[in-house]
């Protein structure tokens, strides 16, 4: 039987809990790797009796439920988030801002929670960790005091208040991935600050976190401040019905889509044409560069980031770009360290591998880069739980793949494409001379048709200058520094190309969901002399 209550949550419409039409629930994912034919059969039986008083429901893998509501309540959800904007706008920015600081409060003394729930999701205890970490950052002191900044400016002006401010889109939608909903839904809340009324479609297949972070955390804070009924609002359904339906609702200003970049840039297609702003978080397939001088164990401890969740995570380093100088040492320390990966529970904190369900293509790509050449370096292969080769095992080894040429590596489909795979080519240019290779890797990086992180290891300020000056693609550039951790004040999501799409760039969730408005309130002003202002006497 259960040890814990079991965790239930209806969706949330305009303020209040709808228990919807059926019932989804999360069954830990500790249970797949210690016993498959139990794990299946209890998703069968609560898909056949939700009951959460039957024997199925009460069994000790199952954690939670959330409720799947009709299109009705769907509807009724943008009703409600457009009855509530304007109210919730008028709030001052100073009140909005403190719901992110008493967010961020709530997110650390629950995070034990947060974290037990993203384990059983499938969440390596590391990866969850660093993944609550966006949210941390997004909402520290720091950023929630450049946010202001960004939010509001004041000046006088020959008789004149001029004011420069971000106003609310009005009704913002988003759409969380089901590989990291924790550090996505989150971005609710800075939504909300900009002065938006908001819709949630949490991930069917894996609601509970969204459900647990949102109506658990931030529906009480936004009831504390007395927000109108409709200003945060949570719904679990069928997700291109509900897609299809805010691209219809004129109500919905903004959608926040998270996807692959094929569907991801035909969306925004979709949303121009109808009048509506797109916020684009798609794939990734970011750059490390390695120059000759940099700190190569540190560098490799930053390339194993590659490996975290199985490389299922848009923001990994996808490529690594080492100089010729050193690459025989970068290789030779970063087999070492890829083959110390191994998997294992989602609850060891050594653990960084998840399983993987569907790896054909990875087979195929990594086929494809041996018959080009490609020197296999480690991994490569399915393994089982303790690490053992088999055909039928749920992990995938980490795998490193050696190519040498910079120009002849956009042969390789691993190189020019994202993966979202435990498969990391490491490209090794031609020896060039210094200047003219640093050249080339910058317009390498640059030419990447994606564009959301790129980083550089390097010890010589000005290789750092020239890389940060000319490298223009992602939206944002790490030096020196942990790929794919977060930091206050600079984006944690974002980019360009098939990152973003034709507005990409780093992205500021409270900033995106808003736009600039200029205001000058005069007192005493001809305006027949203000129509000439700035003119030479």
């Amino acid at each position: 039987m259960r040890s814990k209550p079991l965790l239930s949550y209806p969706s949330y419409v305009g303020g209040k809990d709808i228990e919807g039409i059926s019932w989804v629930y999360t069954v830990s994912s500790k249970s797949l790797l210690e016993d498959v034919f139990t794990s299946v059969s209890l998703k069968r039986a609560l898909e056949k009796d939700p009951d959460p008083r039957s024997a199925a429901a009460q069994h000790p893998y199952v954690v939670g439920r959330c409720a799947v509501i009709g299109m009705d309540d769907v509807t009724a959800a943008t009703e409600a988030a457009a009855g509530a904007v304007d109210a919730w706008s008028a709030v001052p920015l100073a009140e909005r801002l403190q719901l992110g600081a008493r967010y961020r409060q709530k997110l650390i003394e629950h995070q034990d929670t947060i974290l037990e729930i993203m384990v059983a999701e499938a969440h390596p205890i590391t990866l969850a960790r660093w993944e609550l970490t966006c949210l941390i950052q997004a909402y520290s002191d720091e950023s929630l005091a450049w946010y202001e900044q960004q939010m509001y400016a004041e000046r006088e002006y020959r008789g004149r208040k001029l004011i420069v401010r971000r106003q609310a889109d009005g009704v913002v939608a988003i759409n969380p991935p089901q590989n990291a909903p924790v550090p996505n839904s989150g971005l609710a809340v800075l939504a909300l600050m900009a002065g938006n009324a908001v819709v949630v479609r949490a991930p069917r297949s894996i609601a509970l976190s969204t459900l647990y972070i949102l109506r658990e955390l931030a529906v009480p804070l936004l009831e504390e401040m007395g927000a109108p009924a409709g200003t945060l609002n949570i719904v679990c359904g069928t997700p291109q019905k509900i897609i299809d339906h805010w691209l219809d609702d004129p109500r919905v200003n903004d959608i926040i889509y998270f996807g692959a970049s094929d569907a991801g840039l035909r969306f925004e297609q979709e949303c121009v044409a109808r009048g509506k702003k797109p916020i684009l978080e798609l794939a990734g397939n970011d750059s490390l560069v390695v120059w000759k001088d940099a700190d190569i164990p540190s560098a490799v401890e930053a390339i194993t980031e590659s490996f975290y969740g199985s490389g299922q995570i848009c923001m990994v380093p996808n490529c690594v770009v080492v100089h010729p100088e050193i690459a025989d040492e970068l290789i030779a320390a970063l087999k070492v360290a890829a083959e110390a990966v191994k998997p294992g529970y989602p609850d060891d904190p050594e653990v960084l591998l998840s399983p993987v369900r569907r790896s054909e293509r990875f087979f195929n790509l990594l086929k494809q880069a041996t018959e080009q050449g490609g020197q296999l370096i480690a991994g490569g292969h399915r393994v089982e739980l303790d690490g053992s080769p088999s055909q039928a095992g749920q992990f995938l080894e980490p795998t490193v793949v050696r190519v040498d040429g910079l120009a002849e590596s956009q042969n390789y489909q691993m190189v020019r494409e994202e993966t979202f795979f435990p498969l990391l080519p490491v490209v090794v240019p031609a020896p060039t001379p210094d200047d003219v290779l640093l050249e080339q890797i910058i317009d390498f990086v640059n030419a990447n048709a994606y564009g959301l992180r790129n980083s550089l290891w390097a010890g010589s300020r000005e290789v750092i200058d020239r890389y940060v000056t000319r490298v223009r693609n992602s939206g944002l550039l790490k030096i020196n520094d942990s790929h794919i951790g977060f930091l206050p004040v600079v984006p944690t999501h974002g980019g360009t190309g098939m990152t973003g799409g034709a507005f990409g760039e780093g992205n500021y969730p409270m900033l995106k969901t808003s736009h600039v408005q200029g205001v000058s309130i005069g007192t005493g002003v001809s305006p027949r002399v203000a129509m000439f202002e700035g003119l030479a006497d």
